[in-house]
């Protein structure tokens, strides 16, 4: 697996990294790994709605930038002592991408003498504790996973800047996001620096140096993660809206407007993952059904809801979308 470096040293923006990646799995077919650090920003998901998982006026009033990402999973913060992960591989499974990702990860801090796991749907721990939270996406033949690894964050800003549900934080048996994280520096007698140099040695053994050209081609395809309509998503004025959180799946926020009786727009936002478009392959075959669950469940017909959400099945689907 070959590491990805930039033939300079600039610290960017969080959008150039996403696209980065993207960039790399588009043009390039073998496997890659790289890391990156960003000023203070908070990173949400692709499916979260902004006002229930960020809090805006503080990350304003701290000079914190907040960005969407394209893949699902929850909203993290990151900072110049967090470092982000990235990894591209060609594969169509997803799952088992991402799964064998965090393992490698996890055997590479057990490595250092630490009681690392992978665990849950996303998580690296440390004692039990998370060190590393992970997403994906997938594109054609491509999967990407990314994440953090906590070195010696701001945990003021974590805990003040990002609004976890308390659904979430009793799902996972704790009362705050403090007490649910540890960093490395706890636990290694490494610096920064020296834990990417050991980390790039374990995850790669080859070198990708991207050029100028790529460097500015990466610039112009970061572009739409700056505008409001990408950051600010789609949830539309609604007559219907209902909350859950399904055990190993993730949680669900749906906002529903209706016409009459019928789906006019549907948005179901949430940390869930994504294995698909759902907006192409679930969404749309729901505008216009008639809003019982009945109709629901004919819209929805013999699509393998699975296939578009990790981990969720039809009955689940419509327990979510009507009482």
């Amino acid at each position: 697996m070959k590491y990805v470096s930039l033939s300079d040293s600039t610290v960017r923006r969080l959008p150039f990294y996403l696209a980065m990646e993207e960039y790399v799995a588009r043009r390039f077919d073998e496997e890659f790994f790289f890391m990156w650090q960003v000023d203070p920003t908070v990173i949400f998901g692709r499916n979260q709605l902004i006002e229930r998982e960020v809090n805006i006026d503080y990350c304003r009033n701290n000079g914190i930038a907040v960005y969407r990402r394209k893949s699902g999973g929850g909203c993290v913060f990151a900072d110049m002592s967090n470092i982000m992960f990235s990894y591209i591989v060609s594969s169509d499974d997803v799952v088992t991408t991402f799964s064998s990702y965090t393992e490698r990860v996890a055997a590479m801090l057990r490595s250092l003498g630490l009681n690392a796991e992978s665990t849950g749907r996303n998580d690296v721990l440390i004692d039990g504790r998370k060190v590393s939270g992970n997403a994906f996406y997938h594109i054609p033949g491509r999967s990407i996973v990314h994440g953090t690894m906590l070195y010696d964050t701001d945990l003021a800003h974590i805990t003040q800047a990002i609004s976890p549900s308390e659904a979430k934080l009793e799902s996972k048996g704790v009362d705050s996001v403090r007490s649910h994280i540890t960093t490395l520096s706890r636990h290694i007698d490494m610096d920064i620096e020296e834990f990417k140099a050991y980390a790039r040695r374990y995850m790669s053994d080859g070198e990708l140096v991207l050029t100028a050209d790529d460097i500015s081609a990466i610039e112009e395809m970061s572009q739409p993660y700056y505008s409001d309509e990408w950051i600010l998503g789609k949830n539309p004025l609604c007559g219907v809206s209902r909350h859950c959180r399904i055990e190993g799946v993730g949680e669900f926020q749906v906002d529903i407007e209706l016409k009459g009786q019928r789906v006019h727009k549907i948005n179901i936002a949430g940390d869930y993952f994504l294995l698909s478009d759902i907006d192409a392959k679930l969404l749309d075959r729901l505008k216009g059904a008639v809003y019982t669950r009945e109709a629901l469940d004919d819209a929805i017909g013999d699509i393998d809801v699975g296939s578009i959400i990790s981990g969720l099945d039809k009955s689940q689907l419509l327990n979510i979308l009507i009482e």
